[in-house]
């Protein structure tokens, strides 16, 4: 197996896909042919949903985090929290996960561009989005705002523009070595990041199966992420 030695130069960027969370137990998106409740789930995870029926949304949500509340880091949360610890801020990790698990197994420069499950944030006003673990199940309310707005989770809906787009693409096009880590290569805007870095970096991915997107990377190493990380990671 190749084992990556990084040099004083590099910058490194990390994306991360369902897979990673997926070996410590998560669901991916699309598991039992993306259904819940005989619900697909862009009816219960969009702005439209949200406006419909929040009180369902809210369940859906409750129920994403009882499951994602047992889970726990396995090794390659823990081998990308090593790798971080090394390169320091020439590392960049960002996710398309909303779990907490790179943060519980040390990762600290992370991005969420899809939002995190255990925060939440007011659909009216500016308040911050704050830490939230709550489980709002039926038939208990929706939770309010004091502005008297609801309580909606942070997350990034069907038809919302992804978080943190910004310092992402800046990050991008500074990085030299470019990873995608179970991840499907079919959900954009993150489907293209490996493009961006393309023009000047290394690109590999590592996953259990060849992405959509294939043809933008220049490696290719093929297995679970929790097997293969940290042999793959000089110091």
């Amino acid at each position: 197996m190749t084992r990556f030695a990084f040099r004083s130069s590099d910058r490194v960027f990390v994306l991360t896909g369902a897979g990673v969370s997926a070996e410590s137990g998560i669901p991916t998106f699309r598991d039992a042919d993306g259904l819940w409740r005989n619900y697909r789930f862009e009816e219960v995870a969009s702005p439209h949903a949200w406006r419909r029926d929040p009180r369902l949304v809210w369940d859906f949500y409750s129920m994403r985090r009882r499951v994602a509340s047992t889970a726990k880091p396995n090794p390659a949360h823990r081998a990308l929290a090593a790798l971080e610890k090394s390169l320091g801020d020439r590392f960049l990790l960002c996710t398309q996960n909303v779990d907490s698990l790179h943060e519980q197994a040390g990762s600290q420069r992370i991005l969420h561009m899809h939002g995190e499950l255990f925060k939440s944030r007011c659909d009216s006003c500016s308040r911050s989005p704050f830490d939230d673990s709550n489980l709002y199940e039926s038939p208990s309310e929706i939770p309010r705002c004091p502005c008297g707005g609801k309580i909606r989770p942070h997350i990034c809906w069907f038809g919302e523009t992804p978080f943190h787009l910004n310092e992402i693409f800046a990050a991008l096009g500074d990085c030299t070595v470019f990873f995608a880590i179970g991840t499907s290569g079919t959900v954009e805007p993150a489907a293209s990041f490996a493009a961006h870095a393309l023009r000047r970096a290394k690109t590999i991915y590592v996953g259990p199966e060849p992405p959509a997107n294939r043809h933008l990377f220049t490696e290719s190493i093929l297995g679970k992420a929790g097997e293969l990380l940290s042999s793959l990671f000089s110091p």
